[in-house]
């Protein structure tokens, strides 16, 4: 999404059962009336309902009037109105909801879900949603929401893997991995992104695919962390020219000697969930070392 609105949602989508304390201040979370137990949030229920029951009236009374809500889908900006017809143009027979974050904060709520969806011809679609709700006056309603239809990248059902340690040294890991790529005849591969960030989990799994093995074994991987607000390594932003205002997750491919091969400009990555693997390999197989 490339928007400062969604990217701030996006910013959001922390660990389900992470504490204040983690991070503290404005950024811990808290509860609000409307989340029940852990995974559980009544609004998204409400809104699962409407769906079930084709009520266009009460699902549209559910989303934002003011402000317009940010609506992606497949990596195309698009519209409330065209997020609930499609909803209820698949008619569905039952919605089963597999939560992956819900978390609380300041401003709203942040949801993220994988949903299986059971077509009137009895097949299953599955598609993967990240909505963002706000509390008006007594009423939630979606401000945003980033939907990705039958993905084919594998989806994480958590956000518990530790991809961007807040101790590690950027600095000193690239140095390692040039170090080792001039060695090994490779290139470094950053990975610009941070653990809230779904769509950078979902590029970490992309990047453990056995067919992905070969393409990989040509570079060193380093992930290079933006933390919580995403201004975290802005030396190494600024020194790989990555333009973080197109969204993360944001790749640079470097040489053994530092000297920057590529770098992202135009958030081509930053909707890993809707990504096909042939996107990605047709980069990352671009970019590789060239055989010798």
């Amino acid at each position: 999404m490339h928007t400062s609105v969604m990217r701030h949602f996006r910013r959001l989508l922390f660990l389900v059962g992470m504490t204040a304390a983690m991070f503290g201040g404005e950024y811990g979370f808290t509860q609000t009336p409307a989340a029940g137990p852990l995974g559980e949030f009544a609004p998204l229920e409400r809104w699962r309902a409407s769906v079930l029951a084709g009520d266009e009236v009460g699902l549209k009374a559910l989303y934002s009037d003011d402000p317009v809500p940010k609506i992606q889908a497949n990596g195309i900006v698009t519209s409330a109105d065209a997020d609930v017809d499609f909803w209820l143009g698949l008619k569905a027979r039952s919605v089963e909801l597999e939560i992956v974050a819900v978390i609380d904060r300041p401003w709203g709520t942040s949801v993220v879900f994988k949903a299986e969806v059971q077509l009137p011809n009895g097949q299953i679609l599955r598609i993967t949603d990240g909505q963002g709700w706000k509390k008006q006056g007594e009423q939630w309603r979606l401000v945003s929401s980033e939907r990705a239809d039958a993905p084919h990248l594998k989806q994480p059902s958590d956000m518990n893997k530790n991809i961007y340690p807040a101790d590690a040294d950027a600095q000193a890991e690239i140095k390692e991995a040039e170090e080792k790529a001039a060695t090994q005849h490779k290139r470094v591969l950053l990975v610009f992104g941070a653990n809230w960030c779904y769509d950078c989990h979902v590029l970490d799994l992309a990047f453990h695919r056995p067919d992905f093995a070969a393409v990989m074994a040509g570079y060193e991987v380093v992930p290079v962390d933006l933390g919580v607000d995403e201004k975290k390594n802005l030396d190494l932003v600024r020194q790989f020219e990555v333009p973080l205002n197109k969204g993360i997750p944001a790749l640079a491919v470097v040489e053994s000697n530092g000297k920057l091969v590529v770098s992202q400009k135009n958030g081509e990555f930053e909707d890993a969930r809707s990504l096909t693997p042939e996107a990605l390999l047709e980069f990352l197989n671009k970019w590789k070392p060239e055989a010798r």
